[in-house]
């Protein structure tokens, strides 16, 4: 969300109102229940934090007419609308107030004509003559100001000669373009959702099974994939629909860390980033765990400790394995020794420069351990699940509730600005990082200040949608009834062990206390399903969260969130109606493998399905191509016309897929399931989810 407030006739944002224009600069959430003082509900761009200094800035207003105290108070509310962008943005020119409908003014409008007003004059009649302190509307709006004031109390006629004046500077119409505000939240015409995709046409360019693939910072045709054993490897991808397929050389990884890295079917190398300026500076980082019988490096705190109350003394072994044996690792490396330019380096040592985090997991499951940067503040966030336990019995010691365990957290970190040991032993810290400044500990005190996000059970596969940061995917593993996408923002709790998904969950056993469904404002999942929709026969599952599609290879897929089931028998592609809004329509959609492919696909017996085996994550390249990494081998999304899916939006007459472009087509809905079934069991080393669910 943009949503700036202006102070005076300049753009400059008003110091004593930074912190509630930072919790309201995010994508649109899903709250359970009311706010408190705002009347929003299901989507809003509003937490309880930011709620409650809307209440206290209403207050302070000291509004005496009860009238015009309840249109104000829907004003300063227009903040949490999941329109609010539209609403304070009018031509690119952020406004103090939303955009006051005004039915004088003839309208084109997308907006529900039902719910239209003269709202503007409606204000202006009830608070000509009444007094407000620190009043919305004062200063005026720039160019179209009033008599000048000198008191912080003043009347709309203070400083509007009229109500044709005031309404000129805040009110308008709803268009085809824009909306605008009538006291209530904004309601859009139904116009219907069209239909999903026809299908995902798949090419196989690779036979190697890997875990991870980041795109090389260089903006190149070149990508890293690493593997749950520990080895990098750098890559070149083919042009889609060259019959070209991946140029990886296995026998030549571009890092080998599998001397420090414990390999088992729930453990191992669970992810890698490059620093944004990784072509300069050549710093790179590796997620992975070790086991510290195994190897004198793997040192670190024990995340069972005095100060989450919990015992590790007490704890019974799991799975053969000691409290905290094995552990969590984030560790830096460089390229820079090994090529005049870090972006032209084709190996690296596996020597570590520092070590960023060590932490002792309880128990042998769950934890996730995805590194990604974020696109806009540079920092490394770090996907941490709750640490699992005996027999999988949910979050037994409460840890993703505890706001003094990293255990079922996402972590925010600055590895930039590395403080002294002096500095880190004092602050407590894990490893050689320091805070944000603006983690959300600075305005919830009982937070670790690592935390940036609170409430999940195993995170499995992040994202940033690259043409709009502030929707922080993350796909959330569950229980035994539902998996789940949530909107990661920041100090959000989204539920577990309280919830799963949408659903309240009673855990079988409770050593380290309860959390009540009353203490906590869970944000629900914008999108899942349930177990018994994928996999009857075992029931279970285990979800893969992807990206927004962002190329235009295939049109018809453009804006659409693609998510996966481990299992590979089902595959969703999501589309938010109305864009920025938070709600999310999903479909299930069949997939196919291209006739063409450079690398035949097998089929699953007796369909024409390709058998890819388990999916174990996504991945995206400089040209925004979205890959499967799968256990059969490596898939890009292709031109729905090579597997002979209609899609009207596809120039079929184009050979190589075109870049990405500042045009997307226009966003589409979606409306019934389509179910495909395929269920596929391939025995494989690689079932690192297999105990999660």
């Amino acid at each position: 969300m943009s949503l700036l407030l202006l102070n005076k006739v300049t753009n400059e944002i008003e110091p004593s109102r930074a912190a509630e224009i930072t919790s309201l600069q995010r994508a649109p959430f899903t709250l359970n229940t009311t706010l408190n003082f705002c009347p929003y509900n299901g989507s809003t761009c509003c937490n309880s934090t930011a709620d409650i200094q809307l209440q206290k800035q209403f207050q302070a207003m000291n509004i005496s007419d009860p009238g015009c105290a309840s249109l104000l108070k829907s004003i300063l509310c227009a903040r949490c609308d999941p329109f609010s962008s539209e609403l304070f943005t009018i031509n690119s020119v952020h406004r103090p107030v939303p955009f006051l409908c005004n039915s004088t003014i003839s309208r084109n409008s997308s907006q529900s004509s039902l719910l239209v007003n003269d709202f503007c004059s409606k204000v202006w009649n009830a608070c000509e003559n009444v007094s407000v302190l620190n009043s919305p509307f004062a200063p005026s709006l720039k160019g179209q100001a009033g008599l000048p004031v000198n008191s912080s109390v003043s009347k709309l006629t203070d400083l509007w000669q009229s109500k044709t004046d005031f309404c000129k500077a805040f009110g308008g119409a709803s268009t085809d373009g824009s909306v605008c505000f009538n006291g209530e939240p904004v309601i859009l015409n139904n116009t219907g959702s069209p239909s999903p995709p026809a299908g995902l046409c798949l090419e196989k360019i690779g036979n190697g099974s890997y875990l991870n693939m980041v795109a090389h910072p260089d903006g190149s045709n070149r990508a890293f994939f690493s593997s749950q054993r520990g080895k990098i490897w750098l890559a070149t991808i083919p042009e889609e629909g060259s019959g070209g397929t991946l140029e990886i050389d296995e026998s030549s990884p571009f890092i080998d860390l599998t001397d420090e890295v414990y390999f088992s079917n729930a453990f191992g190398m669970m992810g890698m980033a490059f620093h944004p300026n990784f072509a300069q500076n050549g710093r790179f980082f590796a997620s992975f765990n070790c086991d510290k019988v195994r190897w004198p490096g793997c040192v670190g705190r024990c995340s069972c400790n005095s100060d989450v109350n919990c015992d590790p003394s007490k704890l019974a072994p799991d799975n053969g394995a000691q409290p905290c044996q094995y552990h969590s690792v984030i560790a830096e490396y460089t390229a820079n020794s090994t090529a005049v330019e870090a972006s032209l380096a084709t190996t690296a040592k596996p020597l570590e420069v520092r070590r960023i985090l060590t932490m002792g997991l309880p128990f042998t499951s769950h934890h996730a351990g995805q590194i990604l940067f974020g696109p806009t503040d540079g920092h490394l966030y770090f996907m941490m699940g709750d640490g699992g336990g005996p027999d999988n019995a949910g979050d037994p010691y409460n840890f993703s509730q505890n706001k003094k365990s990293l255990l079922g957290k996402i972590m925010r970190l600055d590895v930039d600005n590395i403080p002294s040991a002096k500095e880190i032993n004092d602050l407590g810290l894990w490893g050689n990082y320091s805070i944000p400044k603006d983690n959300p500990f600075s305005e919830d005190s009982e937070l670790l200040p690592e935390i940036w996000a609170l409430g999940l059970r195993n995170p499995w596969r992040c994202s940033f949608d690259s043409e709009r940061p502030s929707y922080f995917m993350c796909a959330d593993v569950g229980q035994d009834l539902y998996e789940e996408v949530d909107i990661i923002t920041k100090g959000g709790n989204y539920g577990w062990r309280v919830y799963e998904g949408p659903y309240p969950y009673n855990p079988p056993s409770s050593p380290g206390g309860n959390t009540s469904l009353n203490n906590i404002s869970p944000i629900f999942p914008v999108m899942g399903y349930n177990h018994s929709e994928v996999n009857k026969n075992e029931g279970s599952a285990s979800i893969t969260g992807g990206y927004f599609y962002r190329s235009m290879t295939d049109p018809c897929m453009y804006g659409r969130y693609l998510y996966a089931d481990l299992y590979a028998g089902a595959v969703w592609a999501a589309t938010e109606t109305p864009e920025d809004s938070g709600n999310f329509t999903t479909s299930k959609i069949p997939f196919s493998c291209a006739k063409d492919s450079p690398i035949q696909c097998i089929s699953v017996a007796g369909s024409n399905f390709p058998s890819l085996g388990y999916i174990f994550s996504f991945g995206e390249d400089n040209r925004k191509d979205i890959f499967v990494l799968a256990s059969s081998g490596v898939y890009r999304v292709v031109r729905p016309s090579r597997c002979n899916y209609t899609c009207s939006k596809e120039n079929v007459t184009n050979v190589a897929s075109p870049g990405p472009t500042t045009s997307p087509p226009s966003n589409a809905g979606q409306s019934h399931y389509r179910y495909s079934r395929i269920l596929v069991f391939f025995s494989s080393l690689l079932l690192f989810l297999l105990d999660v669910i």
